[in-house]
């Protein structure tokens, strides 16, 4: 069985953003934009700070009080030449009003490709299929299942995978999930830990966990603990370090586009 490991992954493609950073006359910047603390948030925040301090670009963290704040700062942000691009950590406190918001950011600085007009694909959604290509996984004549509909994921990997031709249906959490027997790859991204039951699974299987939710302190994926024990599998991503390390080095790599083009 395969361990989708996308951290060895992304420690290639760093390698490459660094030569490319220390070739630039100006480095560019990385603007974050967040409204609240949480474990999950801070997690993530901090990687993408470390991970621009290791290729030598600089990430300005900001903490906003409210959605007000946050649309100033998207507007501030986009006339800001220094600022090269900006994300807009999700979730955020007020969740109806994230597309709303994520549109504000200029396209050409949208390197999480979360706007409807950005310039990029979904920084999330490429990075799975970074990884499905990293270890030679073949999407075309596989039953795909996307569980979860999410801006991140879902709903830019199901666009994705129907442009390319790819037998993929999606399902959402309260669907009936024991037709996942079916599939031959699933991707789920729902932050409902262990919502995925061993029993859905067919033997010989391809599962990626994109699913991140803090419980008593400790980060958990979608995919049922039970799941793991199991040698009868094709690939599975690891508990940490799967998906989570190559979006962090997607968002960088459209970020040297911004510089670059």
């Amino acid at each position: 069985m395969k361990i989708l490991n996308g951290k060895e992954l992304a420690d290639f493609i760093k390698e490459r953003q660094a030569e490319i950073v220390a070739s630039l006359k100006k480095k560019p910047k990385l603007l974050i934009i967040r409204d609240n603390d949480n474990p999950i948030i801070t997690k993530y925040v901090d990687l993408k700070i470390r991970y621009g301090e290791d290729i030598g670009i600089i990430v300005e963290d900001f903490l906003a009080k409210n959605s007000n704040e946050i649309a100033k700062k998207i507007q501030s942000a986009n006339q800001d030449k220094n600022i090269s691009g900006i994300i807009l950590q999700l979730p955020i406190l007020e969740t109806a009003k994230t597309n709303e918001l994520t549109n504000l950011i200029s396209p050409e600085k949208d390197v999480d490709g979360l706007g409807e007009n950005s310039n990029f694909d979904s920084a999330t959604a490429t990075a799975i299929n970074w990884l499905l290509a990293g270890y030679d996984i073949k999407l075309k004549n596989q039953k795909i299942a996307l569980v979860g509909r999410g801006k991140l994921v879902g709903a830019p990997l199901f666009k994705m995978f129907k442009n390319s031709g790819y037998d993929v249906e999606m399902f959402h959490r309260g669907d009936d999930l024991t037709k996942l027997k079916n599939f031959d790859i699933i991707i789920t991204a729902t932050g409902i830990p262990g919502l995925i039951s061993d029993d859905y699974i067919k033997p010989g299987a391809v599962l990626i966990d994109a699913g991140t939710a803090s419980e008593n302190g400790v980060i958990k994926g979608d995919l049922d603990e039970a799941i793991r024990t199991r040698t009868d599998l094709t690939a599975i991503t690891p508990k940490l370090g799967g998906v989570g390390p190559l979006t962090v080095t997607c968002l960088f790599d459209h970020l040297l586009q911004t510089v670059k083009s």
